[in-house]
């Protein structure tokens, strides 16, 4: 039975897949599912056909270090030679593919590592020497620019590296099936630097957005059955949905933790070069010629945790507003850089929020009230832990002022950590003439309104540091 992918989004429900249907090619790889959240419908595809040998060949000896240890080809700058002189243009496979929507993913996660690898290699070569990053590559080679366009478009993605079609969430294989998604069964199947040693940063870095991802089944079900609590007046199943949602976040935030034990912060630096984007990015002022695919250059963002699916499904579901501002423009252009499925329920739940007034919903009951409060805590938990990341790893470690999507690195986080900061506050305020919503959450409150004045502090003197503008 075929599955309708793109849904009007003022259906009462979304197509939401309860099997994930590992097996079937048919379908893309990404589909909102019950049991697998935001993560593919399947474990990703790790080899490529033999038609793409040479290309499997060059994916394998490019990064810093093989898996077999020894220098790879971007650790002597050989990569764009190697490229040129030995990748055939594989359009004609990519063809015969075409109706393996799973493959197609694993082809485009691949295209895209080559592709970035091939731009940013000058620009590593240059860090390397502790000098700036100056330019990358201008043009991509018809070899990498035909295939990439043809298997992006067909997979539903930018011909450009993305956070969940490519560098993360489709780049892991489990090293003994039978144990499933535990952290330490994880491992890369696509690196630049280390990562393919599972226990270097780079490694760290992606596998645990992985195992974040994983409880992402639990948050999907939570917002469905709070909308439908919502939508049928009954504050029973609404309450039920809206503490899933806080268990999931709960979780999410844990596994969040092992980041600095898993990725070194003095290490991010050394394999951010290569997932940087084109747009808003020095090191292509004019975009990039892709050879053969189009005489006009071309500017995509790059690859971005910004681009994961739960906390904007969060921002949805609970109606957070955000400032109309250039940086939350910014945060609006970053939805188009997500599996076209997910792009779709996220739009879904915004409409559907909006139509049964799950937040006015929410505040006309005091129990319903705090729940939502601590929801709200969860996603203002997420996005300081971020904040955390942004300043520990990238602030204190490089002047370079943008993000690797091509954020302002200082204020872009901060815009949405306020708006939720806000809207916890006016939630609180409302009830404090009624008696308040609880000692627990008059404890987030007082934490959070701490937060919001270190966060006042810590972006004022960022940006007097590195002269911008907080506006």
């Amino acid at each position: 039975m075929a599955i309708d992918t793109n849904p009007p989004s003022t259906t009462l429900t979304f197509p939401i897949l309860n099997d994930a249907r590992p097996a079937d090619t048919a379908l893309p790889a990404f589909m909102v599912s019950t049991s697998r959240g935001f993560l593919p419908r399947a474990d990703p595809v790790i080899s490529l056909p033999e038609e793409f040998k040479t290309l499997e060949s060059i994916l394998v000896n490019m990064p810093i270090k093989t898996a077999a240890g020894e220098p790879g080809l971007l650790a002597n700058g050989t990569l764009g030679d190697t490229v040129l002189r030995d990748l055939p243009d594989l359009s004609d496979g990519v063809e015969r593919y075409k109706c393996d929507l799973p493959l197609m993913n694993a082809l485009y996660r691949d295209y895209s590592f080559l592709a970035s690898a091939y731009l940013l290699e000058p620009c590593h070569l240059r860090f390397v020497k502790g000098e700036g990053y100056g330019l990358g590559r201008q043009t991509l080679p018809k070899n990498i620019a035909l295939p990439i366009s043809k298997v992006a478009a067909i997979a539903g993605f930018k011909p450009f590296m993305e956070y969940a079609g490519s560098y993360a969430l489709f780049n892991y294989r489990l090293e003994n099936p039978s144990l499933g998604l535990q952290y330490e069964n994880l491992h890369l199947i696509r690196a630049f630097e280390h990562g393919l040693d599972p226990s270097s940063s780079e490694a760290g870095f992606v596998l645990v957005h992985v195992d974040m991802v994983k409880h992402s089944g639990e948050l999907v079900e939570g917002a469905m059955t709070a909308l439908e609590g919502c939508e049928k007046g009954d504050r029973e199943v609404f309450d039920k949905g809206l503490q899933s949602v806080v268990g999931a976040l709960v979780k999410v935030n844990q596994v969040m933790d092992k980041m600095w034990k898993k990725s070194k912060p003095g290490d991010y630096t050394s394999f951010r070069t290569f997932i940087f984007g084109i747009t808003s990015q020095s090191m292509f002022p004019n975009g990039v010629t892709y050879e053969g695919v189009s005489e006009e250059r071309l500017s995509f963002r790059g690859e971005s945790g910004a681009n994961d699916s739960m906390i904007p499904l969060c921002d949805n579901l609970l109606q957070i507003d955000m400032p109309t501002t250039p940086l939350t423009d910014i945060l609006k252009d970053f939805r188009a850089y997500r599996p076209g499925n997910h792009r779709e329920f996220l739009e879904w739940v915004q409409h559907r929020a909006s139509v049964v007034r799950l937040k006015e919903f929410a505040l006309k009951e005091r129990g319903s009230a705090a729940i939502y409060l601590q929801a709200l805590n969860q996603v203002r938990d997420f996005r300081w832990r971020h904040w955390c990341f942004t300043r520990e790893y990238i602030l204190k470690k490089t002047s370079h002022p943008t993000a690797t999507g091509g954020s302002p690195i200082v204020t872009w986080l901060p815009n949405q950590l306020q708006a939720v900061l806000d809207l916890m506050a006016k939630v609180h305020i409302a009830f404090k003439n009624q008696g308040g919503l609880g000692r627990s959450c008059g404890d987030i409150m007082d934490a959070a309104l701490v937060q919001q004045e270190t966060l006042r502090k810590e972006v004022r003197k960022y940006c007097k540091e590195r002269k911008v503008s907080q506006a």
